[in-house]
């Protein structure tokens, strides 16, 4: 019975022995991985973000000028000079309805002129002369003709055609520029001034964009449908690539003054050595003096040291404990404020990723 006993004391000191051992064990392995954590450096990326100070349009295209093509009155077409795609000039003609009793009107009216110019008084000729006019306007409202230089977009009339006053045949456009009308809000149009560039982006277009510019707008703003007040501002294009036409559509802005890039880093890659900042760059470990002023809560834009790309060793902690951050080493609900305006860079603003492994 005593030997059981003092078996049992056995069994229990050893297995206290090795529970002592295994607890002594994970203490230094935690030690270990918390002390390796506490050595893992986190680095950021100095990004480059644009600023543009612009306001967002869209619409449509339009011919520098567009004349509908449609008969002054009733009759048929004894007459066509042109098909579509053909230049004209301003005045020439392009479709002639029978005009033979109008023609036989103005004659006869000649004649009697004639003969009674020797007779007839001053009144009376000045008389004469006015009906004269009046024939001849109506012998050319049997023709339709161009009022502007300029091509041929369609063309619906052929010999025989039978039309009435105002039935339209075709359509006249002058394409030496485009023009466009925007509304802007009126908040905007105090940003607005004749002249500033303005960039056309068609979806017909997959080349690039198209360079335009503010040519005016009314001294009076209009009401939208939706309860908005706008003006309707005037845009033209004088070089544009030959895929867009009229009635293109396209999305925009308006330049308000150039856009403008910073680099633009987290203030937590900086440090201060004799009230100096300085960077280190991770590759390397390479210290670099910088010029730096504040852009928002958790950022910095440097004004001199850096180009934009490098990634940087953190110098500094966060105040915050347990302050969590997004991938690219952003605080969470936090950020720089900026306008709309602003394009992020890729990656977003500030990038880098805390904990992450150290450069290639």
């Amino acid at each position: 019975m005593k030997l059981k006993f003092k078996n049992k004391k056995i069994m229990i000191a050893v297995i206290s022995a090795v529970c002592l051992a295994l607890i002594i064990i994970g203490l230094v392995f935690l030690r270990k991985l918390l002390g390796s954590k506490s050595n893992q450096k986190t680095y950021y990326t100095a990004n480059v973000e644009t600023y543009e100070n612009v306001v967002e349009i869209s619409g449509t295209v339009s011919a520098a000028q567009e004349q509908t093509l449609q008969a002054l009155s009733a009759g048929t077409v004894t007459a066509v000079y042109v098909k579509a795609g053909d230049k004209v000039k301003k005045g020439d003609v392009i479709l002639k309805l029978d005009d033979s009793e109008q023609i036989y009107n103005l004659e006869k009216h000649d004649y009697n002129m004639a003969t009674k110019r020797l007779t007839a008084s001053a009144r009376e000729l000045k008389l004469l002369q006015t009906e004269r006019n009046s024939i001849l306007q109506k012998v050319n409202d049997r023709k339709v003709i161009a009022t502007f230089d300029g091509i041929i977009a369609d063309l619906n009339a052929a010999v025989g055609d039978s039309l009435e006053a105002k039935d339209k045949i075709g359509t006249l456009v002058n394409t030496d520029y485009l023009t466009a009308e925007v509304e802007v809000t009126e908040t905007d149009v105090s940003k607005l001034s004749v002249g500033q560039k303005v960039i056309f982006k068609f979806p017909a277009y997959t080349k690039g964009t198209v360079e335009g510019y503010v040519t005016g707008w009314p001294a009076i703003g209009s009401v939208t449908s939706r309860g908005a007040t706008v003006v309707n501002v005037s845009l033209r294009i004088d070089d544009y690539p030959e895929e867009i036409l009229p009635y293109y559509s396209f999305t925009g802005k308006i330049e308000i003054s150039p856009s403008e890039s910073y680099v633009v880093v987290s203030r937590y890659a900086v440090g201060y050595e004799d009230k100096k900042p300085y960077v280190v760059i991770a590759k390397g470990e390479e210290k670099r003096s910088v010029k730096v002023e504040p852009y928002g809560k958790e950022y910095v834009k440097v004004l001199e040291g850096l180009e934009g790309g490098e990634v940087l060793v953190e110098q500094t902690k966060p105040k915050a404990l347990g302050q969590n951050r997004n991938r690219n080493g952003i605080p969470s609900g936090g950020g720089r404020s900026g306008s709309s305006g602003a394009t992020p860079p890729a990656g977003g603003f500030g990038g880098g990723m805390p904990g992450g492994p150290g450069p290639m």
